[in-house]
């Protein structure tokens, strides 16, 4: 080898290559991804210079994680207004079952009582009535003879009777005839019965005015009682929504006696009467409701079905998943 090769080999093993590459500067060598592991050189990571301190460089920071697990219940808690309210319930329905049991003997015993009266032959009805013994009296058959005054009829209604509007024919028998020795007021208030409404008019039914001395058989009926949703009585201009019986005595000069004109229930003579203006009179029969019965069921199963609620309110197995492990109260 020649002295001009020996020495260019001298002089380029003696200067130092600059450290550069093809690839990357080299200012920015510290963000070239580094290989971890060279069996997988596809994982890389990239390690950036940290220019602040963290709150885990400081050694007394405590994680929350370091602290140990509270077992907690997930689902809310019972409300104590919602379980007096439901422990409330079963107790007044249950209350009111046994209310509505003393109810049904009460009306039941009524009713026999009524029932006693009516197989009763009818008694004759007295010149004078004592308004304090009608109670005692109450569905009692009675009959009576007098001279019906139609000029002082009163009209009560309006009143439905199979489903047609019409009014309650309410006319004054004047018993003088019978009593003639008698010196106090006798005539009482008889209730006919129902007619329609489009014989409202006495002139449209003739046949419903018996002229002369007629006897009237029907129930010494106690004074009805008035509701808060009726409305008021004008006397004065002939209109009577409620048959108050003190105020209709007054109105046409009787005695506060209401007796109720009965009839032999037929529907053939029901619908003769109807057709001519007769006034239909009642049956002679006990019409009083008696539906305690269904209220006795309905809240004593309104007691059971919401104590059944309660009891599975209150003794409600835990489940598996109504636990929850919360691993700090402050997260």
């Amino acid at each position: 080898m020649d002295k001009s090769h020996l020495m260019l080999r001298t002089i380029a093993k003696r200067v130092p290559r600059p450290e550069t590459s093809r690839y990357i500067c080299t200012s920015c060598r510290h963000l070239r991804p580094q290989i971890e592991n060279p069996r997988y050189p596809l994982r890389s990571v990239f390690r950036r210079q940290q220019t602040t301190a963290q709150p885990g460089d400081s050694p007394g920071f405590t994680s929350v994680l370091d602290n140990p697990p509270v077992l907690i219940r997930t689902n809310r808690k019972h409300n104590k207004f919602g379980l007096a309210l439901l422990a409330a319930i079963p107790v007044i329905s249950f209350g009111l079952g046994c209310w509505q049991v003393q109810r049904l003997g009460w009306k039941t015993e009524i009713m026999a009582r009524f029932e006693d009266r009516l197989v009763r032959d009818p008694l004759p009805l007295p010149p004078v009535v004592d308004p304090s013994a009608i109670k005692d009296f109450d569905y009692r058959r009675v009959y009576a003879k007098g001279v019906l005054r139609h000029e002082k009829e009163m009209l009560v209604g309006p009143r439905l009777h199979d489903g047609k509007d019409g009014f309650l024919v309410v006319t004054p028998l004047d018993r003088r005839g019978e009593f003639p020795d008698s010196e106090v007021n006798t005539t009482v208030l008889v209730n006919r019965g129902w007619i329609p409404a489009s014989m409202a008019d006495p002139r449209t039914r003739p046949e419903g005015l018996p002229i002369g001395v007629t006897t009237v058989e029907g129930l010494l009926r106690e004074p009805w009682k008035r509701n808060l949703f009726t409305p008021v009585n004008k006397p004065e201009e002939g209109k009577f929504y409620f048959p108050d019986v003190a105020e209709m005595a007054a109105h046409a000069g009787a005695q506060g006696v209401w007796v109720e004109e009965t009839m032999r229930n037929d529907l053939l003579e029901s619908y003769r009467r109807e057709e001519k203006g007769i006034p239909i009179g009642r049956a002679p029969e006990v019409n009083l409701r008696n539906n305690h019965g269904q209220y006795i069921f309905t809240w004593f199963s309104l007691s059971l079905a919401t104590s059944v609620m309660m009891w599975m309110v209150l003794k409600k197995p835990q489940s598996g998943i109504s636990r929850r492990v919360r691993q700090n109260k402050e997260w």
